[in-house]
């Protein structure tokens, strides 16, 4: 509600007044219009402060069951000591009288809110510049704060409304009709396994999947198996975020994946003659797939999402794959913030990351040491390390379990079991995978190499 030339450019901030005038007047002569408005605008929203003020004890009458006319409006704001502040009952009069009809509030309303947009952009972006001048904190603060502003923006302009039921079932209709004429394919991204893929019916876009083990079962691995289905066998774009492993070490993991070359003959340069053609092979076929990697230690959730945002305006991300959720950091680096509560707040952003993109986000996350107590260590939801809320938040949780990783001289050797313990919109299951960790490569079971 604030008015004025902005100090640094001299103009005046977006706004139009006449919109304004018009939203109160409009509320003034049809007391129906303020349901039009009252999930398009806020009293802050308007650039007069008067405006504000009026709007403000508007929606107190509605609230409180009032009717919205000039002789309630007056005696309330009057109680509030804001009569005169406005301009008087005159002035509330003139815009009364000066409004023909409220047809085109709806309209205003969203002129006004759009002006409020370009206002708060403008002082988020004035304040980045001033704390870049004043550098009194390092970088890194200055640049989370910088985000902050703009997605506070960002998520003020993009919340979404009410929709009528009969415009959903339409949309509705259309989908499930698609679904029955492409029946027996996969409605969502492939993970490349049969099995897996039979029982989840692919990962769902806005998903929120979580693979979690114990350490040296072969999450990372799986995942990158995973993003490497997607990326090289259907061209799409997948985002990994890792948090443990340098970009070196990914691409080494995904050379020898696309290669079956021995993980440790690549690593210690011990490379024989018949390695080299399939090394190249692989690093024809990975230059060609569409795998972005972000190595950054100590990300936060707001890293991963602006990163994220840029990626999918750049060239529109079919999947990202966090490794792994425990190491992100909480909202603010550095503080004494219960980490219970950043890892709850963390799973949050990262499900409502996936909402927003619309795709699916494979989160990898570690488990408490509380399955090495239990024989069989088979891993349950309540050993997923940290928080309760990464079970709630998860639209799937899958777990690896390798019984060869505890009982060397098993019959199941090599043989890995992917249990699938929430399924959010479907069954749960177990499948089982073959494992080969020379290679850093998982296959069907029918499909060993």
């Amino acid at each position: 509600m604030a008015e004025g030339k902005n100090e640094q450019t001299g103009k005046l901030p977006p706004q139009n007044v006449e919109a304004e005038q018009s939203i109160i007047g409009g509320l003034l002569i049809d007391k129906d219009a303020i349901f039009k408005v009252a999930d398009i605008i806020l009293p802050s929203d308007f650039y007069r402060p008067e405006h504000g003020i009026i709007f403000d004890a508007m929606v107190d009458l509605f609230n409180s069951g009032n009717p919205i006319d000039l002789v309630t409006l007056s005696d309330h704001l009057q109680k509030k000591k804001q009569l005169k502040k406005i301009g008087g009952a005159t002035y509330l009069t003139e815009l009364a009288n000066s409004t023909s009809s409220s047809a085109y509030i709806a309209k205003h309303a969203k002129i006004v809110a759009e002006k409020s947009a370009l206002r708060r952009l403008i002082n988020a972006a004035t304040s980045i510049i001033e704390e870049g001048y004043d550098a009194t904190e390092d970088a890194p603060s200055i640049i989370d704060k910088a985000e902050s502003r703009l997605f506070s923006v960002i998520e003020r302009s993009t919340k979404d409304k009410f929709v009528p039921i009969k415009d959903i079932l339409g949309e509705s209709i259309e989908r499930i009709n698609e679904i029955h004429e492409n029946r027996g394919q996969l409605r969502g991204m492939p993970s490349g396994f049969k099995q897996l893929d039979n029982l989840t019916a692919g990962f769902q876009k806005s998903d929120l999947v979580v693979l979690a083990a114990r350490p040296g079962m072969g999450k990372t691995a799986l995942a990158l198996n995973i993003a490497s289905n997607i990326a090289v066998k259907n061209n799409i774009p997948v985002g990994l975020f890792s948090l443990e492993m340098s970009r070196d070490q990914l691409v080494d993991r995904l050379l020898t994946l696309q290669a079956g070359i021995d993980s440790w003959r690549l690593r210690t340069g011990n490379l024989q003659e018949d390695d080299f053609p399939r090394l190249n092979y692989a690093m024809g076929v990975l230059s060609e797939a569409p795998i972005y990697i972000d190595d950054s230690p100590l990300l936060t959730a707001l890293d991963i999402r602006t990163k994220a945002r840029r990626l999918q305006a750049e060239i529109g991300l079919g999947m990202i794959v966090v490794d792994y959720l425990q190491l992100m950091e909480g909202r603010r680096r550095g503080s004494d913030e219960n980490r219970v509560q950043e890892v709850s707040d963390i799973s949050r952003s990262l499900k409502g990351l996936a909402r927003e993109l619309n795709i699916p986000i494979l989160a990898i996350s570690q488990l408490s040491r509380a399955v090495e107590a239990r024989t069989p260590k088979i891993p349950q939801l309540s050993d997923l390390r940290e928080s309760g809320s990464i079970e709630q938040d998860a639209d799937v949780v899958m777990f690896i379990y390798r019984e060869d990783y505890y009982e060397p001289d098993t019959e199941k050797k090599g043989i890995t079991q992917i249990l699938v313990r929430k399924h959010r919109n479907g069954p749960t299951g177990d499948i089982e995978l073959y494992f080969h960790p020379e290679y850093s490569r998982f296959g069907d079971i029918e499909k060993s190499v």
